[in-house]
């Protein structure tokens, strides 16, 4: 049996910026076909500069962000857009546009392979009507494609969100603080959701969490960030209560 690819590959990752702050050293991190890794770290940890510097949106000091072979940290412009497309980002808030409805939400994922005129007025490609049903439905949300987005509930607009990202067709799923703003039963569906996204369809799935408990309970693996540097890389039944804990003492106290 072939062993599961790695769709996402973090090497040697460095983050200065401008003000001398070093947000992240030498950090590595790889993640494969149906795993789920959950990173957790303190404020300030350097999750959120890793999420960016993985999107593309920061471009690091050092070390390279690897997806289907190509390195996003050497590229910009229009190959860092095409190289990608493998890749969809869900955010802490779910960002939909209010007044349009669920299914023109979900349409706006796969607008990465439509730059034309007509979507760039708002259009929908007519061809992405059939699939973002498909991928409403696999949020169980299909019920709601004609409604307004801005009447759905915490936990509905962020299913909607992963549902829209996954238009996107992406290999790897990546989710900054999905379930920060959601009640603890909203947050564990969407949690479901991405367990299952992993387990069934196969995606790398990359989660950012400050709840260790939720983490310990869906992850394959726990990644601790502290200071910029890897603490811990560990299937989530090795690692302890305690090395969790360490991740939060401020050391300068």
């Amino acid at each position: 049996m072939l062993a599961p690819a790695v769709k996402l590959a973090v090497d040697k990752l460095t983050m200065r910026y401008p003000n001398g702050h070093t947000a992240l050293r030498d950090f590595n991190v790889s993640v494969q076909t149906g795993e789920m890794i959950v990173v957790l770290g303190s404020n300030g940890s350097g999750k959120s500069t890793l999420m960016k510097c993985v999107v593309g949106l920061n471009r690091p000091t050092a070390g390279s962000v690897e997806i289907a072979g190509r390195d996003l940290a050497a590229l910009s412009g229009k190959a860092l857009r095409q190289a990608r497309l493998p890749l969809a980002l869900i955010s802490q808030n779910a960002n939909l546009v209010r007044r349009r409805s669920v299914l023109a939400n979900v349409c706006c994922g796969a607008l990465g392979r439509h730059r034309t005129l007509a979507t760039a007025m708002g259009r929908l490609p007519r061809d992405e009507i059939e699939p973002a049903r498909a991928c409403l439905d696999e949020v169980g949300l299909l019920h709601l494609a004609g409604q307004r987005a801005g009447t759905l509930s915490g936990g509905q607009a962020q299913r909607v969100a992963v549902a829209r990202a996954l238009a996107q067709r992406p290999d790897v799923l990546l989710a900054d603080e999905p379930v920060a703003s959601l009640d603890p039963e909203a947050a564990d569906e969407v949690m479901r959701l991405l367990r299952r996204l992993a387990t069934e369809e196969g995606l790398a799935v990359v989660c950012v969490l400050h709840q260790p408990e939720l983490a310990a309970r869906y992850a394959d693996r726990l990644v601790g960030l502290r200071r910029g540097q890897l603490e811990f890389d560990r299937p989530a039944s090795e690692v302890s209560s305690q090395q969790i804990a360490r991740l939060y003492v401020d050391e300068t106290c």
